[in-house]
């Protein structure tokens, strides 16, 4: 059973082996947090830029990179606090949208069935989930569902996005999940 700490700490000091980031299918990244992990983790902003420009990465699936070990003088580098896998959760269509609840269960499915082996062949034990992308800033806006042409409601932090978080990561075995969250949240 997984352990789930919520934390105010930055997600880009922490030593977790895996960094789930939130992101869009569409390519664009304006959280600072994400623009900041764009240059800390080239390696992953490509192939993630890569799969948006040619379609391949669709919203409600998860695009996990496992990093390359950098080099650095004579011998390879420990990369520190450096993740060995990076999960980029594609959880909406474009920066600007609404998360849906059926895109996030989608993507946390997927994410929780590429994790399985990571935890039982390759030792993943501390995950770090960044969540400000999660949070809505006007939980209760209304956004236009392009489909039937009904309003969608936000997903609302506490009761919505946070409940699906720890019903979707608890079951994993043996595993620290600590999800960052903005200051403004309280713990």
């Amino acid at each position: 059973m997984a352990n789930l700490q919520l934390t105010h700490a930055s997600i880009l000091n922490s030593s977790a082996q895996l960094l789930i980031l939130p992101v869009n299918n569409a390519g664009v990244v304006l959280d600072p947090v994400l623009t900041r992990a764009k240059t800390l983790f080239p390696d992953n902003y490509h192939r993630y830029h890569c799969a948006c420009r040619d379609g391949s990465l669709s919203v409600g699936s998860c695009l996990l990179h496992k990093r390359a070990r950098e080099q650095a003088g004579l011998g390879i580098s420990s990369n520190g606090n450096q993740p060995s896998y990076i999960a980029n959760l594609v959880i909406s269509n474009h920066p600007y949208h609404h998360i849906r609840k059926r895109w996030l269960i989608a993507a946390l499915i997927d994410l929780q069935q590429q994790m399985m082996p990571l935890i039982r062949y390759q030792g993943i034990r501390r995950v770090a989930l960044l969540a400000r992308p999660l949070i809505s800033s006007n939980p209760r806006d209304m956004t236009p569902n392009e489909n039937d042409g009904t309003r969608t409601l936000a997903l609302d932090w506490e009761a919505d996005t946070l409940a699906l978080l720890t019903e979707y990561l608890q079951d994993l075995p043996k595993l620290r999940v600590d999800i960052h969250l903005p200051k403004n949240i309280s713990l």
